[in-house]
């Protein structure tokens, strides 16, 4: 050991920067915030769209479009995705529980059946709502369709 190889213990010193401790620090007076304005000053805080006094662009911008807020939401499903599920698990009646269960739609949602697809095979559905294709071809395939709610 020599003088030329010492080092300071492990985590014994810092590397963060100590602003504001005087001028003798390289790091004092205006402590790296630079000369006057709102960002020198303490409390300061941007405001979230703040564009230097610029009109912020979401007051630039018009308004448009409508939100119905007395929209029903459904989640379709297709009459393909019917005949798929009967035939893999071998089912005449899918409700909304069956529906659930194989992962289609959670608990809360409303159904639609939709009418994408065929069905081959004598299926009674139950969902909130139905396309008109989508009933006329269960009906046509000897099926029954019941609305909920």
């Amino acid at each position: 050991m020599s003088l030329s190889n010492l080092r300071p213990a492990e985590g014994s010193t810092k590397t963060r920067k100590r602003i504001g401790r005087g001028p003798g620090s390289g790091l004092g007076g205006t402590s790296t915030r630079g000369h006057k304005g709102a960002k020198s000053r303490s409390g300061y805080s941007k405001k979230i769209g703040f564009e230097g006094g610029q009109m912020p662009i979401q007051r630039r911008l018009p308004k448009f479009g409508f939100k119905n807020i007395n929209r029903i939401e459904f989640k379709g499903i297709n009459l393909d995705v019917l005949q798929r599920l009967a035939d893999a698990k071998q089912l005449t009646k899918i409700d909304h529980q069956t529906l659930v269960d194989a992962g289609f739609v959670s608990t809360n949602q409303l159904v639609k059946i939709l009418g994408n697809g065929a069905v081959t095979s004598k299926i009674d559905v139950e969902a909130h709502a139905f396309s008109k294709t989508a009933e006329a071809a269960i009906q046509a395939a000897g099926g029954t369709v019941t609305k909920l709610k």
